[in-house]
């Protein structure tokens, strides 16, 4: 049944997609498999094989997955179980200082731009007491975690010096962290990271994958907090550079994936480190759909997956270019698309809409895999 395996070279590169999920697996007993330790379970895996710059596709059953990697060839059928381990192994709750944020359902992050240009909320919170009484909405509204950001990474954006970008988001860190806040730091600066975590952030989000700056990986590895590892094609000073792709999922996918071992082989816990595709980073429309049609793909790197989608020029292109303020039917719809393939958190400046999806998705969910008949 699985003769085509076997005839796959065995210096292919190889890849894992769970496919055919499943609303009430209950039914259907080891014919399921649970995503990530999350409320998704899948029927099938698509095996991806690389090779020359081509790629072949297989449809294995969850309930044949034994029979069909025992076919493939010895060094494949290790890196397939490998991924496969990593598909299906629960994800560790992310520790943000008291707060336990748990990964077996979606969670909202709220974005919170301390900036004069952010291509969306540029200057709305201008001051101190406008950002602070913006974040407790969005805590108020069901945001987990608020990330917080004083540099725009929009394409042409200028980039920010460091003492600036301190005194833009530190005291609004101060002010949210009395009342226990779980805040993350969006840069890409070791000076910021250390200022912002000694105010109150239990969490840094950086776009380049801590390559930008030498010293970043030794602060978060000294402070113990819990990392997001973000794909970019560039980790200079214009992260959107790029040449082009010629398979963008699987290069984004083999970028993180080594970008995670050699962190945590760094000695930053594997458990600790949560991956973003980045979307808009230097990638075209086609690319953007590809990754987000193909995020389940991500899982077998073992990380929690950090989706940010909203707002972003992506929406207006296909919806006759509708201004960064008019994309919320579309910033909404793609939160879900991601939730829908497991991604465990979802950054979004429109929190209250997206928690009230998730809302109604997570009831939708619960009756499902409690239905009887």
């Amino acid at each position: 049944m699985f003769e085509a395996l076997a005839g796959i070279d065995d210096s292919a590169q190889l890849y894992l997609r769970p496919i055919h999920f499943t609303e009430s697996p209950q039914h259907h007993g080891e014919q399921t498999q649970r995503l990530a330790g999350g409320m998704l379970w899948f029927a099938s895996v698509e095996l991806i094989a690389g090779n020359g710059g081509g790629f072949s596709r297989h449809i294995v059953p969850v309930a044949q997955w034994d029979q069909a990697t025992s076919a493939l060839p010895e060094a494949l059928a290790h890196r397939a179980q490998a991924l496969y381990g990593r598909i299906i192994a629960p994800r560790t709750p992310v520790q943000m200082g008291q707060r336990t944020i748990r990964l077996d359902q979606p969670q909202v992050m709220g974005i919170l731009n301390m900036t004069p240009d952010s291509f969306s909320d540029g200057g709305q919170n201008a001051t101190v007491d406008s950002a602070a009484e913006a974040a407790i909405a969005m805590s108020s509204a069901g945001a987990s975690i608020i990330d917080i950001g004083g540099e725009s990474t929009r394409p042409g954006a200028k980039l920010v010096w460091e003492g600036d970008e301190i005194e833009r988001v530190c005291p609004v860190i101060e002010r949210l962290s009395a009342p226990g806040t779980a805040m993350s730091i969006d840069t890409r600066k070791a000076a910021v990271m250390e200022a912002a975590i000694t105010a109150g952030a239990r969490m840094v989000n950086d776009i380049s994958a801590l390559l930008y700056d030498e010293r970043a990986l030794d602060v978060v590895k000294a402070t113990g907090v819990p990392v997001i590892l973000m794909h970019a094609p560039s980790q200079d000073s214009d992260p959107h550079k790029n040449d082009g792709y010629r398979h963008v999922v699987t290069e984004v996918f083999d970028w993180l994936e080594a970008r995670v071992d050699a962190v945590e082989a760094a000695g930053i816990s594997r458990d600790k480190i949560l991956i973003d595709p980045g979307l808009g980073f230097g990638k075209s429309l086609t690319d953007n759909l590809a990754i987000i049609n193909n995020l389940a793909l991500y899982h077998a790197i073992g990380c929690p997956i950090v989706f940010g989608a909203s707002r972003k020029r992506m929406i207006g292109a296909l919806s006759n270019e509708a201004s960064a303020d008019a994309r919320l039917g579309g910033s909404v719809f793609l939160a879900m698309k991601a939730a829908e393939q497991g991604a465990q958190i979802v950054r979004v400046h429109d929190v209250p809409e997206t928690v009230q999806a998730l809302h109604v998705w997570r009831g939708l969910r619960d009756a499902a895999l409690t239905a009887i008949a």
